[in-house]
């Protein structure tokens, strides 16, 4: 018996030996009246023993089998696993291993066998975040960002495009550097796959904007001179949709964050894939965006 059972038999042998009251017995152990009367009862007909829940010694009827924490314990610390946070984690446990379980318990398994997510969460730091466009399509916030993505002391340029409204993720292409051939392998599949969007948000890159149209003085633009389009604002220009060049990188957040959720992710995902080139990533990617999209995508205000 436990310390509390064994507290609970001594009141109750009281009670029943006429030392003390029912009342006093239930102020003694913080119980109505009418649960020492049945505990009372109890003891009488079955002893100490009733004292005893019927459940102790016994493991759950939904715990978790020894074996399977052992399986998941092993599986997180194997190569294709290893550098996935805990939810991602989880996901990929139910894709490909066919273990559903919740992300607390998740939590409860690895962290008492000492193993840490490697996303750690950032402090928080209050700011006003800009308030999502209400349609599909009025903003697409572009960029690249060079990462080692197949696991490797390589960079590779990720390029891609998401939309302002939803946070779905409209286009993905990866290349050795940052280049327009990889913005417009982008832009194409916004093109086919949604239409043509009303702006595009991006740094001031020189594929976006020439580096003289900073340079024209105010008595420059008064005559009216201008600086020529790059090939990719040419093509924008003849689409109909307005280049927006941001001013720092936090302007852009949405597509900032993509980045840290796709670095985290996207490495551990090439690994079990068993992708090395830009080929097979590329490839890759036309699916993933689905599956990204399915998990983190929201509905547009209007």
């Amino acid at each position: 018996m436990t310390q509390e059972q064994l507290n609970r038999f001594s009141v109750i042998s009281s009670l029943i030996d006429g030392h003390i009251t029912v009342r006093e017995a239930a102020l003694s152990l913080d119980l109505s009246e009418r649960q020492v009367k049945r505990l009372k009862k109890g003891v009488m007909e079955e002893g100490p023993e009733f004292l005893i829940h019927k459940n102790t010694g016994r493991s759950p009827k939904h715990a978790i089998p020894k074996e399977t924490k052992e399986k998941i314990i092993a599986l997180k610390l194997s190569e294709p696993y290893k550098d996935a946070n805990f939810k991602h984690f989880q996901e990929l446990l139910a894709e490909h291993e066919g273990i559903i379980l919740s992300y607390s318990c998740l939590y409860s398994i690895l962290t008492e066998a000492g193993i840490e997510s490697p996303k750690k969460r950032r402090r928080f730091k209050p700011h006003r975040r800009r308030k999502r466009k209400p349609q599909e399509g009025l903003l697409i916030q572009m960029d690249a960002s060079p990462f080692e993505w197949f696991g490797t002391k390589e960079q590779f340029a990720l390029h891609g495009a998401i939309d302002d409204a939803t946070g779905k993720i409209v286009g993905l292409y990866l290349t050795k550097n940052e280049c327009l051939h990889g913005y417009f392998e982008i832009t194409w599949q916004i093109l086919k796959k949604h239409g043509i969007p009303a702006s595009i948000y991006a740094d001031r890159h020189s594929i976006f904007q020439s580096p003289k149209a900073s340079k024209l003085t105010v008595e420059e633009q008064l005559a009216g001179k201008v600086v020529k389009d790059t090939q990719f604002g040419r093509a924008m220009n003849e689409l109909g949709i307005t280049l927006i060049p941001a001013r720092s990188p936090q302007a852009k957040g949405r597509v900032e964050r993509l980045w840290e959720t796709l670095q985290s992710r996207l490495p551990v995902e090439f690994k079990i894939a068993g992708i090395t080139s830009l080929e097979q990533a590329n490839e890759f990617l036309t699916q993933y965006i689905d599956k990204f999209n399915a998990l983190f995508a929201v509905e547009a205000k209007e």
